[in-house]
């Protein structure tokens, strides 16, 4: 298996199963991706789209942006443009700016969502998250637990998210945000 971001993303998934003690199918059942599915992931078959990543991390407890840190071969405390990790899939970028590490408390995140985009999540992956959004251009709608917030640029969003959420862009335009993530 060559070292891509796919293949170090697909041992930790791996490891992280393994150091819990479960077997896919618990895993499958804890998450929602089948069994199937994570067989693939972890063999480097498939990469995984933002949804997976999000249920897997709901069901590990940690942050997307943790994980993808995880995978990161060194953290350093310059993080040049071009080292940081970016992920992308169907009309969502995620770029981190300033990864989560063991000795910090937050992870700075830049994130961009095309025109007519909606990333939903069923549940916080770390309950009590503390989160800080500051919407850059464009505009976007964020829905926290049922509850709508309609965003404009310079509005900043400050939430600790427990339950689902959904982050969608009109069809005409789309958004480009920054996310800092405060572990408790």
């Amino acid at each position: 298996m060559s070292d891509t971001i796919t293949s170090r993303l697909a041992r930790r998934l791996a490891q992280l199963r393994a150091e819990r003690g479960l077997t896919l199918d618990q895993l499958a059942s804890a998450s929602g991706v089948s069994r199937a599915a994570l067989s693939r992931l972890e063999k480097a078959e498939v990469s995984p789209t933002a949804e997976v990543l999000g249920k897997l991390c709901t069901a590990y407890g940690l942050t997307m942006s943790r994980l993808l840190a995880m995978v990161e071969e060194s953290v350093t405390p310059l993080v040049p443009r071009d080292a940081q990790a970016v992920w992308q899939d169907a009309g969502f970028t995620r770029r981190v700016v300033s990864p989560g590490s063991a000795a910090l408390a937050a992870e700075v995140l830049e994130c961009r969502l095309e025109p007519a985009t909606r990333i939903a999540y069923d549940a916080a992956p770390v309950p009590g998250l503390e989160h800080h959004l500051v919407l850059l251009s464009g505009r976007l709608q964020v829905t926290l637990e049922g509850q709508a917030h309609d965003l404009m640029p310079g509005d900043a969003l400050r939430y600790r998210l427990s339950g689902g959420s959904c982050f969608e862009t009109p069809s005409d335009e789309g958004a480009r945000y920054m996310l800092v993530l405060v572990t408790p």
